[in-house]
C-alpha cells in the first residue's frame, strides 16, 4: 500500500476515509433549508469517539458553502451572546458595517465607537437587532456548539434562542455532546425548548460499509475485512484506529502487534477516561458482565449477589453512557470493541 494513510486517530477532523452519517446530515440539512422551517434546533449525542464532532463539522462545511447561510462556531464555556456578537462582527463584513453604523457595542469590546449613539446596555437586545438585520438581508444563521455541557451561560442562551424562534428570526442551532451532558441540559429549569429539540444518537456504523472500506483500502480479502469490521462493533473511532494500524503494518491480517496497538489506543484515548468517570458500583457490575460475551440479567445478579433494585441505577448509567447493550429484553452485552479485555485488566489491577 502506498500513499497517505486514509485513516486517522485524531478526534474531530474529518478523515480521508470517512463513513458519513448521511441520513442525519440530510435530515438536518432539509430542515435548515425548509421554508418556513419546522424545526430550528437539533442535538447530536453519543459517547466519545462515535463521530459527533465529525458529523457536526460535515454539516457546518455543507452550509459554509451555501451563500444563503452564515455559520458561527461557539463554546458553552463563555458568555455566548457576547461571543456570538463578536464573531458576527469579525466574520461577516455586512454585519461589521451594520454594527459600526447602528450599534455602539464598545461596552462589550466590540466595534468602534465613532458615533454619538448611546452604548447598548443589553447584549441580548443587541443580538436581537443583529438577527433582524440577518433576516432583512434574507440570510439564515446557523450556530454550532460542540462539547455541549450544562453552564449558566448556555441556559441563558437557550432561553434567548427560544424567544428568537418565537419571533420568527432566521436562526438555527446544532449542538453536540455526550449523553449525560446533553441530558443534564435537557433537565435544567427553563430549558423546555431544548428538551423538545430533535435528538440524533450516533449509533454504530454499518458493518458492511466498514468491511467494504477495509477491503478497498487495505487490499485484504472479503472474509478478513468482515472479521476486522465485526471487531470494531461499528464504533467509529475503532474503525479509524484499526484501519490506521493495519495500513501502517502493511499486513493482510490483524496481527498480534496490530491488536496490541489497537487496544492501547482505545485504552489511552477513550476507555481510561470512561472508566475514571464510572461509579464504584458500575465498575463492580462490569467486572461480572465481561465474564461472558452475552449474559442474562439473572446470571449477572446471581454472580454479583445483587438484587434487581441494586442493578437498576447502574444499568441506566451504563446504558446511557453507551457501554452496554440492553436492547434485547433480559440480556446484556458490551457495545464497545474489546472493552471486555480492558475491563478485565482494570479489575485485575484494582484487585492487586
Amino acid at each position: 500500500m502506498t500513499g497517505k494513510n486514509p485513516y486517522t486517530i485524531g478526534f474531530g477532523k474529518i478523515p480521508t476515509e470517512y463513513i458519513g452519517r448521511n441520513s442525519i446530515i440530510d435530515t438536518i440539512s432539509e430542515a435548515l433549508t425548509a421554508a418556513p422551517p419546522d424545526e430550528q434546533a437539533f442535538k447530536l449525542t453519543g459517547m466519545r469517539g462515535t463521530g459527533k464532532t465529525v458529523t457536526l463539522t460535515a454539516i457546518e462545511k455543507r452550509f459554509r458553502d451555501n451563500k444563503d447561510f452564515l455559520v458561527i462556531d461557539l463554546s458553552c464555556n463563555h458568555d455566548i451572546l457576547t461571543d456570538l456578537a463578536a464573531k458576527l462582527y469579525s466574520e461577516v463584513p455586512s454585519l461589521t458595517k451594520f454594527i459600526d453604523t447602528n450599534l455602539n457595542l464598545s461596552a462589550f469590546g466590540i466595534g468602534v465607537n465613532i458615533s454619538k449613539k448611546s452604548p447598548v446596555a443589553s447584549m441580548d437586545a443587541a443580538v436581537n437587532k443583529l438577527l433582524e438585520e440577518v433576516r432583512r438581508t434574507k440570510k439564515r444563521l446557523l450556530i454550532a456548539i460542540d462539547e455541549t455541557r450544562k453552564t449558566a451561560e448556555l441556559i441563558d442562551f437557550i432561553q434567548s434562542f427560544q424567544i428568537w424562534v418565537r419571533n420568527e428570526l432566521p436562526v438555527f442551532l446544532i449542538v453536540a455532546g455526550l449523553y449525560e451532558d446533553i441530558e443534564s441540559v435537557e433537565n435544567s429549569d427553563g430549558a423546555t425548548f431544548f428538551l423538545r429539540a430533535t435528538k440524533f444518537e450516533m449509533t454504530p456504523l454499518n458493518i458492511m460499509y466498514i468491511r467494504d472500506s477495509y477491503r478497498k483500502n487495505l487490499k485484504v480479502t472479503t472474509d478478513e475485512a468482515e472479521k476486522m469490521a465485526l471487531m470494531t462493533k461499528g464504533y467509529a473511532f475503532a474503525y479509524q484506529v484499526l484501519g490506521k494500524y493495519m495500513w501502517d503494518a502493511k499486513t493482510k491480517t490483524a496481527s498480534e502487534d496490530v491488536l496490541r496497538l489497537f487496544d492501547e489506543t482505545l485504552s489511552e484515548r477513550v476507555y481510561q477516561k470512561i472508566w475514571s468517570e464510572l461509579a464504584p458500583k458500575d465498575r463492580m457490575f462490569l467486572g461480572y458482565i465481561v465474564q461472558k460475551d452475552k449474559m442474562t440479567v439473572d446470571e449477572l445478579l446471581e454472580s454479583a449477589h445483587q438484587s434487581h433494585s441494586a442493578w437498576s441505577v447502574p444499568r441506566k448509567r451504563l446504558k446511557d453512557k453507551g457501554i452496554i447493550d440492553v436492547s434485547v429484553r433480559g440480556m446484556i452485552s458490551m457495545r464497545l470493541p474489546r472493552f471486555r479485555q480492558f475491563v478485565e485488566t482494570m479489575v485485575m489491577i484494582e484487585r492487586a
